[in-house]
C-alpha cells in the first residue's frame, strides 16, 4: 500500500468564490441590436469606441472615463469576455482575430455601428525571418496578402484599421516591441498607417507618470486619421505610493473569505487619500461600507514565517535555508514584500499562479484581488467574472485604467484641435536618402558605408574609425582598390600584407591582431561574413555593434531571397539629430527605448530607410555637429524643431 506523503506546511485549500456577473442593462445580443443601439447613442452625441484584445476592459474603462463610450469588445478568454459584457454596453464577444473571417467581421461591425475609436493591445509574438521578409516586401509596395489564412495578431489589428478607418487608433503593448533590434513590427505598423493617411505617435511610457501606483512600462501608439497631430498628455512627477493606494483597506488573514461567498464583502470605513477617493468615486451610496473581492490565497506556515522576516529590501536569497523552497540563484526575487512608500512592482498575469512577488507591505500575506485591482487603477465598483485565479489573470493582463483615460482625453483633444502633423517618416527618409546618394565621395567621412561591400566596411571601421580627413584622402583609395575575400574564399594574402604595411606602429597593434583573427575566422568559415544575419559565434572578432553596421550598410540575402534586416542603431550623434529635429530630449533619457523610437520616426519601413539611416551617421559627423552645426546646408532644416525656417505666412515649408 502506497503511503501518501504529508506536507507538514500545507494549508487547507479554500475554494475561491466564483463571481457570476449579470450582463450590462444595455447589452446587445446581436449585431443588429448593436447597430440600432449605436445609432441611438450617436444621435445623443456619443463618440463610440471598440476594444480588441480587450481582456477585462482596463483600457475600455479608461476610454469611458475620457468620454468615449466603448460599445464593442472582442477577446478570446471566456472570463474576460464575461467581465467586459457585464461592465460595458453593446456587445462583448469571443472571436478569434487570428482568422481573416473574424478580422473582416469586426471591421464590418465597426463601420455599420459608426465606431470611431479603436483601441487594443494585440499580442506581438515572434515570427520567422522569412515571414518578416515577405511582409516587408508587401509593406514597401503598399500591398497586402489576401491569401494569408491565419494572421499574426498585430497584423489582424492593423487590418481592422485598414478596413474600418476609425478616426482614433490606440494600441498598447510591451516595451520590448520597441527594443527589438530591427523594430520590425513597430516600424511596419508606422509605415502602413502613414500610407493610409494616419499620423502616428509612439512612446514607451512609465505609467506612474500618469498616476498609476506601480512601476509599469508600456508602449503606446496613437494614430489619428487625416494626419491630425497628436500631443502627449502632461506627465506628473509625483508618485502614488502603494500605501496611498491600498492603505485604507481593512486587515485580512490569508485565505479569509467573507460570509455570502461571491456576494460577500469586507467592512470598509471609507477612503482617506485623493487616490482612494478617486477609486471609490462610482461606488453606490448604499454600498459605501462594502469592499468586494478583498480575498487572497491561504498562507503556508513556512511562508508566513518568511514573510514576517522580510522588509521591502530583503532578497529571497537572504532568507534562512529552511524557508527557501526554490533555488535562490535563479529566483533571487521569488518573494518580494512591496514597499509601502514607493511604487509597486509590475502587476502581471503571473500573479494568478502565485503571489509571492507581491507580499503586502504590512501583513504576512500576498495581495488580495481588490488590492491588485487598485494598483492597476480599476475602480472599486469594477468586478471580475470567475474564480479568484481568473480575476488575478484579468487584472495582470489589463492596461491601467488611468493610463487609458489620459491617452483617450489627449486623443479627443487632438481631434478637436485638428492640427496637422507637419512631416511623416516616409518623407524624412526620402529626403535623407536623396541627400546621401547625391553627396560626392570626397565629401563623405565614411565613404565605405556606401560601397555595400562588407569586407571593405569591416576593415575601414577597424582602421579608419577616427581618421582625419587627410588620412582618409590618403588611405581610403588604397583600401577601396584592394581585393578582398568573396563568399567561399579566404582573404587574399597580398591584401593582408598591404594592410599590415600601411597600419604600423603601436597605435595599430591591437587592430592588426583583430585583422589576423578575422582573416583566420574567414579562412575556417568562408561563408560567415556573407550570411544575412552574421553569427558572433562564427566571427567572434566582430563585435555586435559592428555586426549591426555591416547588416545595415551591406544587406545580403539567403538562398530563398530573404534579406538581412536593417537594425536601428542607436548612436550619440544620431540621437543629437533626433533631439534637435523632434524637439525632445532623446540624448539623456531612455536611449534604448525613446532613443530608438526617435530614430524609427525618421526612417519608417520603406525602400529608403537603409540609406536614410546611413545619412544620419554622415549628417551627425559633418553637419549636425555638437558645436556650430551647419544648419544652412542641412537637408532637414525646414522641418527641424530647433532651427526650422517658417514661410512668409508663418507656416513651415516642406523640405
Amino acid at each position: 500500500m502506497r503511503v501518501k506523503k504529508v506536507d507538514e506546511f500545507a494549508v487547507k485549500q479554500i475554494r475561491g468564490p466564483y463571481v457570476k456577473l449579470p450582463l450590462h442593462p444595455d447589452h446587445c445580443g446581436s449585431v443588429e441590436e448593436l447597430i440600432e443601439y449605436a445609432e441611438q447613442r450617436r444621435e445623443a452625441g456619443a463618440i463610440l469606441g471598440a476594444d480588441l484584445f480587450a481582456g477585462a476592459g482596463g483600457l475600455s474603462q479608461g476610454l469611458v472615463d475620457a468620454g468615449i463610450e466603448v460599445v464593442f469588445g472582442v477577446d478570446h478568454y471566456d472570463y474576460a469576455v464575461e467581465t467586459h459584457g457585464a461592465r460595458f454596453p453593446g456587445m462583448s464577444v469571443d472571436w478569434d482575430l487570428a482568422t481573416k473571417e473574424n478580422v473582416e467581421r469586426v471591421a464590418a461591425v465597426m463601420k455599420a455601428a459608426g465606431i470611431e475609436v479603436l483601441a487594443g493591445g494585440p499580442p506581438c509574438q515572434p515570427f520567422s525571418k522569412a515571414g518578416r521578409s515577405g511582409i516587408r516586401h508587401l509593406v514597401e509596395r503598399g500591398e497586402r496578402d489576401p491569401e494569408d489564412k491565419r494572421r499574426d495578431l498585430w497584423r489582424a489589428y492593423l487590418e481592422v484599421v485598414q478596413l474600418a478607418r476609425p478616426k482614433i487608433v490606440i494600441m498598447e503593448n510591451v516595451p520590448d516591441m520597441a527594443l527589438d533590434n530591427e523594430m520590425f513590427i513597430l516600424r511596419s505598423m508606422m509605415e502602413e498607417l502613414e500610407q493610409i493617411g494616419y499620423s502616428v505617435a509612439e512612446r514607451v511610457i512609465d505609467t506612474w507618470r500618469y498616476g498609476v501606483p506601480q512601476f509599469r512600462q508600456r508602449l503606446i501608439l496613437v494614430a489619428l486619421r487625416d494626419n491630425v497631430q497628436f500631443t502627449w498628455p502632461e506627465e506628473t512627477t509625483k508618485k502614488v505610493t502603494v500605501w496611498n493606494a491600498i492603505g485604507d483597506m481593512p486587515e485580512v488573514e490569508g485565505g479569509w473569505r467573507p460570509p455570502g461567498g461571491a456576494d460577500g464583502w469586507a467592512e470598509y470605513k471609507g477612503p482617506i487619500t485623493d487616490f482612494q477617493k478617486y477609486i471609490r468615486r462610482n461606488v453606490p451610496r448604499g454600498e459605501s461600507n462594502r469592499l468586494y473581492d478583498h480575498i487572497t490565497r491561504p498562507v503556508r506556515e513556512d511562508d508566513r514565517e518568511a514573510f514576517e522576516l522580510m522588509t521591502a529590501e530583503t532578497k529571497y536569497s537572504e532568507l534562512p535555508d529552511h524557508l527557501r523552497r526554490y533555488r535562490s540563484d535563479i529566483f533571487d526575487d521569488k518573494y518580494k514584500r512591496l514597499d509601502e512608500n514607493d511604487l509597486s512592482r509590475t502587476i502581471t498575469a503571473h500573479i494568478a499562479k502565485d503571489g509571492y512577488g507581491f507580499i503586502h507591505p504590512r501583513q504576512s500575506r500576498t495581495l488580495t484581488v481588490r488590492e491588485a485591482a487598485r494598483l492597476q487603477t480599476f475602480p472599486d465598483d469594477f468586478r471580475f467574472s470567475g474564480p479568484p485565479s481568473a480575476a488575478f489573470r484579468q487584472i495582470g493582463n489589463a492596461v491601467p485604467v488611468r493610463l487609458g483615460a489620459e491617452i483617450g482625453r489627449a486623443a479627443l483633444a487632438a481631434l478637436e484641435a485638428g492640427d496637422k502633423k507637419s512631416v511623416q517618416a516616409r518623407e524624412i527618409a526620402v529626403v535623407l536618402a536623396g541627400w546621401y546618394r547625391d553627396l560626392p565621395e570626397d565629401a563623405l567621412l565614411q565613404p565605405w558605408l556606401r560601397t555595400g561591400n562588407r569586407w571593405k566596411i569591416l576593415i575601414c571601421e577597424i582602421f579608419l574609425e577616427r581618421a582625419s580627413r587627410e588620412e582618409l584622402r590618403m588611405i581610403w583609395p588604397l583600401i577601396k582598390d584592394l581585393p578582398g575575400p568573396v563568399p567561399g574564399q579566404p582573404v587574399p594574402e597580398e591584401t593582408i600584407r598591404v594592410l599590415k604595411s600601411v597600419f604600423t606602429g603601436q597605435r595599430f597593434e591591437k587592430r592588426i591582431e583583430r585583422l589576423n583573427s578575422l582573416a583566420e575566422e574567414i579562412r575556417r568559415d568562408p561563408e560567415a561574413l556573407w550570411e544575412p544575419r552574421i553569427s558572433r559565434d562564427r566571427l567572434p572578432s566582430v563585435n555586435p555593434a559592428l555586426i549591426d553596421v555591416l547588416e545595415l550598410s551591406a544587406p545580403t540575402a539567403d538562398a530563398e531571397g530573404n534579406k538581412s534586416e536593417e537594425p536601428v542603431i542607436v548612436a550619440k550623434g544620431i540621437l543629437r539629430i533626433t533631439t534637435r529635429f523632434q524637439g525632445t530630449d532623446t540624448e539623456s533619457r531612455n536611449k534604448l527605448s525613446e532613443g530608438r523610437l526617435s530614430i524609427a520616426r525618421m526612417l519608417g519601413m520603406n525602400e529608403n530607410a537603409g540609406s536614410a539611416h546611413l545619412a544620419l551617421f554622415e549628417l551627425s559627423r559633418t553637419v549636425c555637429t555638437i558645436e556650430n552645426p551647419a544648419c544652412d546646408i542641412c537637408p532637414l532644416r525646414r522641418k527641424c524643431r530647433r532651427f526650422g525656417v517658417p514661410t512668409s505666412d508663418g507656416q513651415e515649408e516642406l523640405f
